[in-house]
């Protein structure tokens, strides 16, 4: 997950540098006012965005198969906990 989302960010840091670069040269208009840094990074945003989506797939799954790997093991702990405590209740009643 960590690796994902380390490429996930280098995605967005190069294309941040892009834009900054166009928007400095006056190929893309600057932003309004003061908000220059702000236009350059949702720039960023909106270029990076389906650029990770197509390069990063197979990161992805993988990523995503451990978050459910790690999901299914945290189920079936609760389901053991589970039955043990159901099986020490009813020895508590079975011993009333």
């Amino acid at each position: 997950m960590l690796r994902y989302t380390l490429m996930r960010l280098g995605i967005f840091a190069g294309c941040f540098v892009v834009v900054w670069g166009l928007v400095y040269s006056g190929v893309v208009p600057r932003g309004l006012g003061g908000s220059n840094l702000l236009w350059v990074a949702l720039l960023a945003l909106v270029v990076s965005a389906p650029i990770s989506f197509v390069v990063l797939r197979k990161e992805r799954d993988r990523a995503s198969a451990k978050v459910v790997a790690k999901v299914d093991d945290v189920k079936a702990s609760l389901e053991r906990n589970r039955a043990q405590e159901d099986g020490a209740d009813d020895a508590a009643r079975a011993q009333s």
